[in-house]
């Protein structure tokens, strides 16, 4: 892992995200590039058209009037990004990373992120924007939109950071599962740290084999791994889990259903991410 992309906004987890990507960083000696992206509604736009049955003169004063605020907004939304930007970029610098960069965007975000992915081995973004409903738990709006478009690992933070020291990984028998383990074996990231290699379900010959290979290759690369099925759903086992071992940070496999699937049937992916108060680190 060389470089990474945090995803910086003014919301309640801006500062977790900072602190997840000085985690990463530090341990990957990986150089970090902050981004922020002013949406299309952000950076001016037409303003509406209020004016009704006006008179001409009076209609046309509180057109420009109204031209002139939205103006106004897109200058103050500008001055923002670059003080966020700032703010994120002097805080990595003073914990000790020497490699940041920043970046002020305008647009759609998932075109900022296809743009510049390529060089990229990871996403940070938090798991709720500044327009979140906290109280309803609500995912912020661009983050299943990144995890699905995004080509590289994308790591959710949470609420509040806390040094990781044991992970656990949701384990599918799949082949986003085993990219994962792929590239936890093949990293530094996680290097040191204890494995949790869960499978949630009934056991068969075929999803034993396949655990018992995939924990001999994380020990092989010098990981300490407790391997095991778990009856259950898997939301509620993963929880349990996390809570009852004291895992860190969550890796799994996301999204391997459609759009339609999942809003007839659910998605593991969000309701894992939802309820977690963890760290989640997502392969595709």
């Amino acid at each position: 892992m060389t470089h990474l992309i945090a995803l910086i906004d003014g919301s309640g987890y801006s500062q977790s995200v900072r602190d997840l990507t000085c985690w990463v960083a530090k341990r990957t000696e990986a150089s970090v590039e902050l981004m922020h992206v002013l949406g299309r509604r952000g950076v001016g736009s037409e303003p509406a058209d209020l004016s009704g049955n006006l008179k001409l003169g009076a209609r046309s004063a509180l057109l420009q009037e109204l031209a002139d605020l939205d103006e106004q907004k897109a200058k103050l939304e500008l001055k923002r990004g670059r003080l966020l930007l700032e703010e994120a970029k002097s805080g990595l610098e003073e914990a000790g990373l020497s490699s940041v960069t920043s970046k002020l965007r305008h647009g759609d975000l998932i075109d900022a992120i296809g743009e510049f992915e390529g060089d990229a081995d990871l996403i940070i973004i938090g798991k709720r924007g500044e327009a979140a409903d906290f109280a309803k738990l609500h995912l912020g709006s661009n983050l299943e939109r990144v995890v699905r478009s995004a080509t590289k690992p994308v790591l959710v933070a949470s609420r509040a950071f806390k040094p990781i020291s044991k992970f656990l990984i949701a384990f599918d028998g799949g082949e986003s599962a085993m990219k994962a383990v792929r590239h936890i074996a093949g990293g530094k990231l996680f290097t040191g740290l204890p494995c949790v290699l869960l499978c949630v379900g009934k056991p068969t010959d075929s999803l034993q084999e396949k655990l018992d290979d995939t924990a001999a290759l994380l020990r092989k690369a010098g990981y300490e791994v407790e391997a095991g099925f778990e009856a259950g759903e898997p939301e509620d086992v993963i929880k349990n889990r996390i809570e009852s071992d004291n895992i860190d940070l969550l890796v799994m496999g996301a999204y391997g259903h459609s759009r339609i699937r999942n809003l007839i049937i659910g998605s593991t992916t969000t309701e894992m991410v939802r309820s977690c108060q963890v760290p989640v680190m997502m392969f595709r």
